[in-house]
């Protein structure tokens, strides 16, 4: 079951891959197994809905995995059919909402916080160090 799974990831991913690549006109740089399997793809669109085609290819490309990686007889069923959702189900990436700020209770008993130093006063302290050593050497 678990090279079933593996195969299944695998073809799954693949095909997505290929399809996109496809669909950028970089077709002609895939392995020739996956232009073959893109070619069944494209007559299997003519006879049925692409929802359909992409699951028959993802099953062909899947029996093809799981013999490649020692797979014996034939594959088991590692997904049902009607709960998988198609292949191009793509959503965008969203970062995440940064954390709020709030008062906590643990902040008001942490005590008091240090302040940074403005960067002016600092650069002031260097100013007077370095005058001072100058002034010191002659």
């Amino acid at each position: 079951m678990l090279i079933a799974r593996r195969a299944d990831t695998r073809a799954r991913a693949d095909f997505a891959t290929w399809k996109m690549m496809a669909k950028l006109n970089g077709a002609s740089a895939l392995p020739p197994e996956a232009q073959e399997f893109l070619a069944s793809y494209q007559n299997l669109l003519a006879q049925m809905s692409e929802g359909e085609a992409t699951e028959v290819t993802i099953g062909a490309i899947y029996k093809a995995y799981y013999a490649e990686m020692g797979g014996a007889g034939t594959p088991p069923d590692v997904r049902p059919r009607a709960a998988e959702p198609a292949a191009d189900n793509v959503t965008a990436f969203r970062r995440p909402a940064p954390p709020k700020k709030s008062a906590s209770v643990g902040a008001a008993f942490a005590g008091p916080q240090k302040r940074p130093l403005p960067v002016a006063l600092i650069f002031a302290c260097l100013v007077v160090v370095y005058v001072g050593i100058r002034l010191y050497w002659r």
